[in-house]
């Protein structure tokens, strides 16, 4: 069985080793210092691409040329609103509807990214999205719009009992970490930001040196560095220099118990890491592998929480890491919340003790290997991948590298540290009774 397994993994490894080589992107600097990634994939009608910078939710404080300047929580994602909007009245999202494209954006705890997909009009749409995210324009009026639009967003979403499970674990973990707040901010946070605030953020980390420009499909890198050059886009003048708030090791709070208009508890609990750990390629890999044996579809303890309905198949776990933090958090909706922790924490004592076992590790990794494959088929995912990976220092080739080369001591090793007891928290979210109490 396990020769099996390992030949499979074999097989696997050859043939993602195989793909990577010949879905390595074309990468071009252009003088403004923009970095250009192009997949060329002619035997997909559409094209995706994803215009990113280093500039998340997490950074609230820096120095642009020698000056300090502190943010309220919120901007990057405030910022990412408006950028889709002109001096003149137009939005992005019309202009890129009327080609028959759809278009997106996202701002996460690193990065802000923009994106479209289309099968048609390729250069056009290339076009609107670096116009619209290189030549911001925000007025006092625009900006006192978009308050009130995203603190009604903000709103909506504190009646999310998996958003509120997801940042009470992070604020119970983290003292100072701007990971502890919510990406959108507070609405009395975004009442703080101002045009000039964001000129100053835009000149900070919309400069071409801090974003990439990925593209994939139906495209020839010719095509995109056309536009590109077509494109005004000015090399920064500027000097910026991050800073980073110093988060104690010990965790802020180890339990929170909340009520909301929930028909079943939710639980959850998180690990928080070494804030060092965060952003290199191999912690990332085993926190990923980690999650999945302990919450998995086809890992031992979900299914067996399944079978006995402790756990719905909303369960799961997700990774937190970047530069300055690290953690690991779980949960979903549960009948019997102590019985699920129980068996939870069970389970990881289990790992720290008896360490993985080879047949689940190889399973697990022939799993993560066989995603790495599909996601190298698709456009989307290999635009959107090797956006995120190129503004994290590294490429998609180091991560199959390095998941190839993983071995179950290495896991091992590194349970201790992400899995530490003295560095957990829980939340309990349970249901609101009758009364409103």
């Amino acid at each position: 069985m396990e020769k099996d397994m390992a030949d499979n993994q074999s097989k696997t490894r050859a043939a993602l080793a195989r793909l990577c080589t010949e879905m390595t992107p074309q990468r071009f600097v252009l003088d403004s210092g923009l970095t250009v990634l192009v997949s060329e994939m002619p035997q997909f009608k559409g094209v995706h691409a994803v215009f990113g910078t280093r500039f998340g939710s997490a950074d609230k404080s820096f120095s642009l040329d020698g000056q300090t300047v502190e943010l309220p929580e919120g901007v990057a994602h405030f910022l990412e609103h408006k950028l889709f909007e002109d001096e003149n009245g137009n939005d992005a999202f019309e202009l890129f509807s009327a080609t028959g494209a759809s278009a997106n954006a996202f701002t996460s705890f690193d990065k802000t990214c923009f994106l479209f997909s289309a099968t048609d009009e390729i250069e056009k749409n290339l076009r609107i999205l670096l116009d619209f995210v290189l030549h911001p324009y925000f007025s006092e009026k625009t900006v006192q719009k978009e308050q009130g639009i995203i603190a009604q967003e903000i709103r909506m979403y504190q009646d999310s009992p998996e958003f509120r499970m997801t940042f009470g674990l992070l604020g119970n973990l983290y003292h100072v970490c701007p990971v502890r707040s919510d990406i959108a901010g507070t609405v009395e946070s975004i009442q703080k930001i101002t045009p000039e605030m964001l000129y100053r953020c835009c000149e900070a980390f919309y400069a071409p040196d801090n974003m990439v420009l990925s593209v994939a499909g139906n495209v020839t890198a010719r095509q995109v560095l056309e536009v590109c050059n077509g494109v005004k886009i000015a090399p920064s003048g500027h000097r910026l220099q991050r800073q980073k708030l110093q988060e104690p090791d010990t965790v802020f709070a180890k339990e929170k118990i909340l009520k909301m208009q929930v028909s079943q508890p939710v639980w959850g609990i998180g690990y928080k890491g070494p804030g060092a750990l965060g952003g290199e390629v191999k912690n990332e890999l085993i926190c990923d592998f980690i999650t999945e044996l302990l919450a998995g579809e086809t890992s031992p303890l979900y299914n067996r929480l399944y079978d006995e309905n402790l756990i719905n198949a909303g369960f799961g776990g997700e990774y937190l890491s970047g530069p300055g933090y690290c953690s690991l958090i779980f949960g979903g909706e549960t009948p019997d919340p102590k019985a699920l922790q129980a068996a939870f924490e069970a389970e990881v004592q289990r790992l720290l003790k008896n360490g993985v076992d080879e047949e689940q590790f190889l399973c697990t990794k022939n799993q993560m290997l066989g995603q790495a494959i599909m996601g190298l088929e698709s456009i989307e995912d290999v635009a959107t991948d090797q956006a995120a990976v190129f503004l994290r220092g590294h490429s998609l080739y180091d991560e199959v590298e390095q998941l190839s080369a993983l071995t179950a001591r290495d896991v091992e090793a590194m349970l201790p540290t992400l899995l530490d007891r003295e560095k957990c928290a829980t939340i309990l979210i349970m249901p609101t009774d009758n009364d409103g109490e």
